[in-house]
């Protein structure tokens, strides 16, 4: 799996325990890392879902104070979707239910330890489309076709 990365500076801390994580994760391939030091959570967000909804990537983590912003920002590129989890059933559900590709954490809310413990089984989550959820992200994607 190919892993986008990124993070303004409210969010560092926590990015690099993850992308330590992420690099050392025998089901990633990849992981590539957006951040800078003066780069703000709109534009590392949009870059990030970029890359995902073009196929540069498979999936991506964005990491700021809440994981509020850089999901809304991540959201807003065509194509791409966005959730803030700091649970394992949340986690779960974002993909599974939703077919989130990018996964948002908040640097204020969440430990590492317990951020790697998410992004683990985060690696290993799959939406189905033919399940119950499939109709729903399919009426999402056709509505924001219309926009």
């Amino acid at each position: 799996m190919r892993v986008v990365i990124g993070a303004p500076s409210n969010g560092v801390i926590l990015k690099d325990a993850i992308k330590g994580f992420l690099e050392q994760n025998e089901r990633v391939t990849e992981v590539v890392d957006l951040s800078t030091p003066d780069i703000t959570y709109p534009d590392v967000s949009f870059q990030a879902a970029q890359r995902v909804v073009a196929g540069d990537a498979d999936r991506a983590v964005l990491v700021c104070g809440t994981g509020v912003g850089t999901a809304i920002a991540a959201s807003k590129v065509r194509g791409a979707r966005a959730a803030t989890a700091h649970d394992l059933i949340t986690v779960r559900g974002a993909v599974e239910n939703y077919d989130a590709q990018i996964l948002c954490l908040g640097q204020n809310v969440i430990a590492p330890a317990y951020a790697q413990a998410l992004v683990d089984l985060w690696l290993d989550l799959r939406h189905d489309p033919g399940g119950s959820y499939g109709p729903k992200v399919r009426e999402i994607d056709e509505f924001e076709g219309r926009g």
